[in-house]
């Protein structure tokens, strides 16, 4: 018993005092949806109500039904950090991380957050502000300390990511092996995890570059036998729908598409309508894959 004791003395001192203080009265959320700069613009309000009511966009069978009640509290949280992808959260300093943790130089916010953790009205958050949020340590990545025992403790993960890593990805297969390994290794082990490539842009320039990023991720998650579940974003019919669409982009006042990159809410409800199916079986096949032991958490 004085071991244990001991161990849990030991423990407990890694944590920094300040950040232990600043998250000491922190609930974790039960589903954690982290993505980039698609949720603020658009998909954060539709990746909410589809996870608060997934037993309604999901009809589950019996069995699947009793497994997600561990799920039953719904307590969502949706988080989405401009200008970052799956290299942000997994590295332990420069600019990758910097994403994350820097302050914005202008609107002194980067983050745009929905659901559980926040109940202001304000979408908008830095990260590294406030009891949600302190992802920030010095030489650890966001995932290590968003993941630490005491804090973020999820019984379901998904990552929305493609982006901003796009030319990585692309050019580079190493480059999206690289991420996913690092991302397993940072990950909490057991914990049911979906990862899916964010929607397609206006331009087919732009969505050409993300089909060979995606088709390079997709393996490498294959390949590293990941505990998440892949599902793409990209299909051909969520190019079809998105790929010069206007109504689906914002545009300036001559009617031009001003932002070919982010996908508005209108188009984040079709983008779900269309994916649901692989997004609803990634979720039994994540959670009943996990059972019994997620039950016990």
């Amino acid at each position: 018993m004085t071991f244990f004791i001991r161990l849990l003395a030991a423990f407990a001192a890694l944590i920094p005092a300040s950040l232990a203080a600043q998250t000491s009265d922190f609930q974790s959320p039960s589903i954690v949806i982290l993505g980039d700069s698609q949720i603020p613009f658009g998909s954060g309000p539709v990746f909410l109500e589809f996870f608060e009511n997934i037993k309604g966009h999901c009809p589950p069978t019996p069995e699947q039904a009793a497994n997600l009640e561990v799920l039953a509290d719904m307590k969502v949280a949706v988080i989405g950090v401009r200008s970052t992808s799956l290299h942000s959260w997994t590295a332990k300093m420069g600019r990758a991380k910097g994403a994350i943790c820097d302050v914005d130089p202008k609107w002194k916010v980067n983050a745009g957050t929905y659901g559980f953790i926040n109940t202001t009205g304000n979408k908008y958050k830095q990260i590294g502000q406030g009891d949600a949020y302190q992802f920030c340590e010095k030489d650890m990545s966001a995932f290590q300390t968003m993941f630490r025992a005491g804090y973020y403790e999820p019984k379901l993960i998904l990552l929305s990511f493609l982006g901003n890593s796009a030319k990585r990805w692309a050019g580079s297969y190493d480059k999206a092996l690289e991420d996913v390994q690092k991302m397993n290794a940072q990950l909490p082990a057991g914990v049911p995890c979906i990862f899916m490539t964010t929607a397609p842009s206006y331009s087919k320039k732009i969505t050409d570059l993300r089909l060979k990023a995606q088709a390079n991720v997709r393996r490498a998650f294959a390949e590293t036998g990941s505990q998440c579940s892949f599902v793409e974003g990209a299909t051909p019919e969520t190019v079809a729908a998105n790929q010069g669409n206007k109504k689906y982009f914002r545009l300036s006042k001559s009617g031009k598409v001003k932002d070919p990159y982010h996908p508005n809410e209108r188009a984040a409800k079709t983008f779900f309508m269309i994916a649901m199916e692989d997004i609803c079986t990634a979720v039994y096949d994540q959670i009943d894959a996990a059972m019994p032991d997620l039950a016990s958490r």
